[in-house]
């Protein structure tokens, strides 16, 4: 059996990892066809390219199908509770940096921080009926972070496209998402509560603390991680 290295399939994501390993001596490529999510890995003996979306390699990690994976800190820490027994950071890879932030509408200008947050959603509550909707694919973080806050009077709503647009089509009060820049919330005449971020994220490389290596796997392992560290 080889080691199995998942990465990003597509996008700047694929094309950042693999440059990230390049520069440490280790060559990744896909396969001819965009359409075989396999590849190969020059540089380390023993080594298999696996091709996976980022959303799948935290899963994939933590059921010990891939030994390493490169992916979001958002997914690993959203996706996989109590990660650190399942996954164990190996490298952050500085690209692809992003905060998990909480949003709310510009014009609400009493509204600055999560405990502004938690009075807010009360009287909401009380004024509407209903509990205030914050749209967001990150359930688990969004709701520690607010448990912790002592914010109760919520309900997540799940969001899989444009969050940032769901105030404005009016399914949701606020958002909870990903943002580099900030700039698409601006856009949508949104703003970050100032004493955030949930989650500060960026491409890390991780390796699963579920699979049982074989000698051949872990002598490929200690190859692949002596050439990422710079290590003789």
């Amino acid at each position: 059996m080889s080691l199995k290295l998942g990465v990003p399939s597509k996008g700047r994501l694929m094309e950042k990892t693999f440059k990230w390993f390049e520069k440490r001596g280790v060559t990744l490529s896909r396969s001819a066809s965009d359409r075989e999510y396999a590849g190969r890995v020059d540089g380390v003996d023993g080594v298999d390219l696996v091709l996976l979306s980022a959303g799948e390699i935290p899963r994939e990690l933590a059921a010990g199908r891939i030994h390493l994976g490169v992916t979001g800190t958002d997914l690993v820490h959203e996706k996989l509770p109590r990660w650190e027994q399942q996954v164990e950071q190996v490298e952050p890879m500085g690209f692809g940096q992003a905060d998990l932030i909480l949003a709310v509408p510009q014009s609400w200008v009493d509204v600055d921080t999560v405990d502004d947050l938690d009075a807010v959603a009360s009287a909401f509550r009380a004024r509407h009926g209903h509990r205030l909707r914050i749209a967001t694919k990150y359930h688990r973080l969004v709701r520690e972070f607010l448990t912790d806050g002592g914010v109760a009077d919520y309900q997540l709503v799940d969001s899989q496209g444009a969050t940032e647009g769901t105030v404005k089509n009016e399914t949701a009060e606020m958002v909870a998402d990903i943002t580099s820049t900030g700039e698409t919330l601006r856009a949508n005449h949104l703003k970050i509560l100032s004493d955030g971020p949930v989650l500060k994220s960026q491409a890390t490389l991780w390796r699963s603390r579920s699979v049982v290596m074989t000698d051949k796997e872990k002598a490929a392992l200690k190859q692949m991680l002596a050439l990422l560290r710079g290590e003789s």
